[in-house]
């Protein structure tokens, strides 16, 4: 039965257009990590045990979800945080996840859960980084089709996404990674900055 349950789930996050791994990609550490599928039962040789700063790293990633920090995510929260990337996500669907991942029956997800969620996430994520990260790509650009992010554009979707930055601070991000020197960043030198 869980089987079905984690399927149903996962059919839902395979069909969208942005998935959480714009997320985890945005919470890597300056030791170029990358947030891995949750640690399971000693029964799985096939997963590692998480390293400290990769728990840390998905714990930030949950408080992006948990609006009110109580540690525990809401339909409502679900949706929220869906919404703040653009993504419609339903009550329905919202609140069909969450009974599906749900261990205690409160109608909500725990930490526990959540990283269920991170589970589905990263094997469903594993065979299409290359089409997330291009559609992350779309997210930031001001004028869309224009093939570069540009500082206007970076600021905007960082402020979508909780993290206000002057335009400034976006100029100065963007010359970074700028490796032509042109003030925007194609999608080659979105990649770079992304890997």
């Amino acid at each position: 039965m869980a089987t079905t349950k984690v399927s149903k789930a996962s059919k839902w996050f395979s069909n969208k257009t942005l998935r959480l791994s714009l997320h985890r990609r945005r919470s890597k550490s300056s030791s170029s990590s990358t947030l891995t599928s949750p640690a399971s039962s000693p029964s799985s040789p096939r997963e590692r045990p998480k390293r400290p700063h990769q728990v840390d790293e998905m714990k930030q990633v949950f408080r992006y979800f948990d609006g009110d920090d109580d540690g525990k995510i809401s339909a409502l929260e679900l949706r929220a945080y869906f919404g703040s990337i653009g993504e419609y996500m339903s009550h329905e669907d919202a609140q069909m996840v969450i009974n599906e991942l749900d261990s205690d029956g409160d109608s909500m997800l725990d930490y526990e859960d959540f990283l269920k969620l991170m589970k589905i996430e990263k094997r469903d994520d594993d065979d299409d980084d290359d089409d997330d990260l291009k559609k992350a790509f779309e997210m930031f650009e001001l004028e869309k089709g224009s093939g570069c992010i540009t500082p206007k554009g970076l600021q905007k979707m960082l402020n979508r996404l909780g993290d206000a930055k002057s335009y400034d601070e976006c100029v100065a991000m963007i010359q970074v990674y700028d490796i032509d020197g042109n003030g925007v960043l194609d999608f080659h030198e979105f990649h770079q900055m992304m890997a």
